[in-house]
Parts: C-alpha cells; structure tokens; sequence
C-alpha cells in the first residue's frame, strides 16, 4: 500500500504545472482510472476539461484522444470501420479515436443517440466489434465526457440507463479569485512560440510539449491493485445500501439510484482513501462523493420540482438522515 502517496503526490506535482486549480476534478480523474469506472463532467466552456485530461495522459504516459461530438457524427467515425483497400481487393481495418488509453468524448450530448450508445457500449464491454472482428479496447480504458447545458439548443439529453453507466458525474465550478488571477499570470508569463518566420503566443497546451512523464503503466496497475486492498467495513457498507436504498422510497424521487450506485460508492471510496493515503475508508468518504455517484443517476417528480426541490438538497438531507 503506498501510504506516503508519492505516486499521487507526483501526478498532482506534474499536473499542477500546466492546470493552476480544480484540484477536485483531478481527484475525480484519479478515482475513475483507478477503479475502471467512467466519468462524466457538467460544466460551461472554458474550464480546462481537455487540457486537464491530456495533462494526466502525459504525466502517465498514456495515449489520449479528443472527440468533439456533433450532431452529424455516426459511430464509425468514432468506433472505426473496414475500407476497402483497391490494390488487393481486401478490406482494411481502421481503428476509430476511441482506440486510446484516455477519451475525451467532447459535449456528448450533441452526438445523436445511436453514437451515445455505440460509446455507452465500449465503455462497458470495453471491446468493439468492426465488420465480424471484435477488438478489445487497449488497458487501461477511461472515457472522461462532457456535457452542456440540457437548455443549450442541439443537445440530446442522455437517458437514464446511459447515465448509470457512468461512474461518476462531477459539475465544475469557476475558479476561485485567486485561482483565476493565477491562470491570467501564467499565460502573462509564457510568452511567444518562434518559427522560421514569424512567431504566435504561446498557450498552457505548449506547456504538455515540455512535460515528461512522472509515472508508466506499471505504476498505474500497482496504483489500482493498492486500491482494491483499501479495507471497507461492513458498517460502512450498510450505510452506503442504506442511503441509496432511500433515494427509491422517498416520495420526491421518481427514479432512484440503481445498484450500480452502491458499487461505485464503495469503490469510489476505496480511490479516495488511497488519493487521501489511507488504507481504510471513513463516513467522510461517502459524504464526499455522494452527490456525483447519486445525482445523475436519481430524477425528481414534477411535485417536487415544481415544489422548487433540488437533488443535491434531498441527497444532503438523505445523508444526514442516514448518518
């Protein structure tokens, strides 16, 4: 068990480099990876969604790729798909984007809903089927998606069942004060990029170019087998069925969390306690993460939404009920 937290410690190091803030977000990219979960972000443009994720790819040298979802997008272009190759007469093989270690499915409540369940199924098979071959995806897999605005015109809202399978949802929130006086510094600080002829200002995205690697796949799998040896108490069990088993009989929700909902608490929890260097988790842990397990995976009747009522109230007054 590594209880120093070098490895974390290391990726926050690296990472902070090129990301000034949303510390939280990264622990949420930690935990998914680390437990093979899937994870999903709400929040506005301009937030650092894909430079966070291509920072974490470098600092593990791992392979990343970006999709930018589009209401005319099929799911060969994303999955891939057999071309005919004309000089041998035989058909060829094209591994789509989502061939990668790290996908960043772009605002993919854009994407019509065949191609969102065409990476809906990737993510839970982990393997896609091309003409009458079936490939796995490559080890280990983390699709990190992004959605706007359910109100922002050309979306397609996700289903229920679509959303379950994400492990987490997280919403971002603008930077701090100082935070965003930090971002406006470092760009202040970088710079121009010169060529032959001419020269452009230079972006944190230049910065990834300089970053080495602070950690390999090995380090990763070590990482993910220290999580499954974080100890999980049978209290804490029964508090986690306990609280999810709620969110069904509460009058105000019409759709409750499902059983995935438990099983990504608790191993949500265990990432935790290790990013956090314990070998144990805490109440502390569940209080955390509730909101993103829960949340996206819950749907309030129209009483309670005319009534004003929000999720995240009724999950923080679930907790302490159950607490």
């Amino acid at each position: 068990m590594n209880t120093d937290g070098q490895f974390v410690a290391a990726l926050r190091a690296q990472i902070g480099r090129i990301v000034v803030g949303q510390e939280i977000v990264v622990e949420r990219m930690l935990m998914a990876l680390l437990t093979g979960g899937h994870l999903l972000l709400q929040g506005v443009p301009g937030l650092a969604k894909t430079l966070l994720v291509n920072a974490l790819a470098r600092a593990l040298d791992l392979t990343f790729r970006r999709v930018q979802f589009t209401i005319d997008m099929l799911p060969a272009d994303m999955l891939g798909s057999e071309i005919l190759d004309q000089r041998s007469n035989t058909f060829v093989t094209h591994q789509g984007p989502v061939f990668t270690n790290l996908l960043l499915a772009d605002e993919i409540n854009r994407a019509a809903p065949k191609v969102q369940s065409a990476l809906l199924e990737a993510m839970q098979e982990r393997k896609v089927t091309i003409g009458k071959t079936t490939y796995r995806l490559p080890a280990p897999f983390l699709v990190i998606a992004t959605q706007n605005p359910v109100e922002q015109s050309g979306t397609f809202e996700l289903p229920e069942a679509q959303l379950d399978r994400f492990m987490l949802c997280h919403r971002l929130d603008y930077p701090s004060r100082e935070q965003e006086a930090g971002i406006v510094r470092q760009q202040l600080a970088l710079g121009l990029k010169h060529d032959a002829h001419s020269a452009i200002p230079r972006t944190a995205f230049d910065l990834l170019d300089e970053a080495e690697p602070c950690a390999h796949g090995r380090d990763v799998a070590a990482a993910m087998g220290a999580v499954q040896q974080v100890y999980v108490s049978d209290v804490f069990v029964q508090h986690t069925l306990e609280l999810v088993r709620m969110t069904r009989a509460d009058a105000r929700i019409e759709l409750g969390a499902s059983p995935r909902a438990c099983l990504a608490l608790v191993q949500a929890a265990r990432a935790r306690a290790y990013i956090h260097a314990r070998d144990y988790v805490l109440p502390d842990d569940l209080y955390a993460l509730a909101e993103d397990v829960l949340l996206h995976r819950m749907r309030l009747t129209y009483e309670a939404l005319a009534e004003g009522q929000t999720g995240a109230a009724i999950v923080r007054e679930l907790m302490a009920a159950c607490g």
